[in-house]
């Protein structure tokens, strides 16, 4: 996947021919309350992102959309208008090729679907294709924890990707929501929700610490409604994540946050970036990002510096 071009004519077109549709007219899946099997993880060996004549130098970035309760709202906006600003915002500042996998996460205890998975994809049919197949389930179960490790899970085990197979170089990994993860995933459960004949119960340690092998891992922590400035939640993820938390005040910059934090990363100076958004959207994105900037770059052996994107 992933051999075709980001077009901002067709995404115009494409938010143009959605500007009247009701939220299950766009998401179409949610009119028949199931999730589309071609979503589903059961029995999946890799999602893959590969090099090509016209995509030489493959980044692979996932974004897991938490879609219970008010957290649907996130993938409505991307489609009707933020889709744009990830895609334009991550090649103007040198990200020429991404290759990115939408997917959704809910409750692995309460909900029918807390994992659907796309493809990774550069062009803008596909892209939003795959953003609109998405089940928005909205469920989750009320205690605070959502199963955003199963993201983890899916990307460690279940994607093959050219940028760090044949250049050392990590994917992106980014999950959204507004709670807590669950600690563990039981054994029972994944057996039900991935297809697995075998399994054993997977805490949230030891997959960070296997994502975190091929992927730049970060959390969005979407800062508003019940869970905002929540020290319990907010807590947890600085415990498990430090600063590659991210706190974000306000969702419409989810698109710009994600594209900033990549070219960062890759080395780009934030100021440049917030340069090219309106006034709000720099303020939101440069308060989310104010720790990301930090650790891009490392000593190496010789005394150098290295980027950490790379593996070490």
């Amino acid at each position: 996947m992933g051999y075709t071009r980001w077009s901002d004519d067709a995404y115009e077109h494409l938010k143009s021919s959605k500007a009247n549709l009701s939220t299950d007219d766009i998401f179409a899946n949610n009119k028949t309350g199931k999730a589309s099997s071609l979503m589903s993880p059961i029995g999946v060996k890799f999602r893959e992102s590969r090099d090509s004549d016209i995509h030489p130098d493959s980044l692979s970035i996932a974004v897991f959309l938490d879609v219970t309760g008010s957290m649907g709202r996130i993938p409505e906006i991307l489609v009707r208008e933020k889709l744009g600003s990830l895609m334009n915002t991550l090649i103007s500042h040198g990200i020429e090729h991404p290759q990115i996998m939408f997917g959704a996460i809910g409750d692995h205890v309460t909900d029918s679907y807390p994992l659907q998975v796309a493809q990774f994809e550069s062009g803008t049919d596909e892209l939003d294709k795959w953003l609109t197949e998405i089940y928005i389930e909205g469920g989750g179960g009320g205690q605070c924890m959502e199963s955003y490790t199963l993201g983890w899970l899916f990307c460690a085990r279940h994607t093959s990707c050219d940028c760090f197979e044949k250049r050392g170089q990590k994917g992106f990994l980014f999950t959204i929501g507004d709670e807590a993860a669950w600690s563990k995933l039981d054994a029972a459960r994944l057996k039900y929700i991935m297809g697995y004949t075998e399994s054993t119960d997977l805490t949230d340690k030891q997959l960070l610490e296997e994502v975190q092998r091929s992927y730049n891992v970060f959390h969005i922590h979407i800062n508003e409604a019940s869970y905002r400035d929540d020290p319990t939640v907010l807590g947890y993820w600085k415990k498990l994540l430090g600063e590659r938390l991210i706190v974000l005040d306000d969702y419409n910059a989810i698109a710009e946050t994600i594209a900033s934090t990549v070219a960062v990363i890759h080395g780009v100076e934030l100021s440049k970036i917030l340069h090219s958004f309106d006034a709000s959207t720099s303020k939101t994105v440069a308060k989310a990002l104010v720790n990301v900037k930090a650790d891009a770059l490392v000593k190496n052996n010789s005394g150098g510096l290295v980027n950490r994107i790379f593996k070490l």
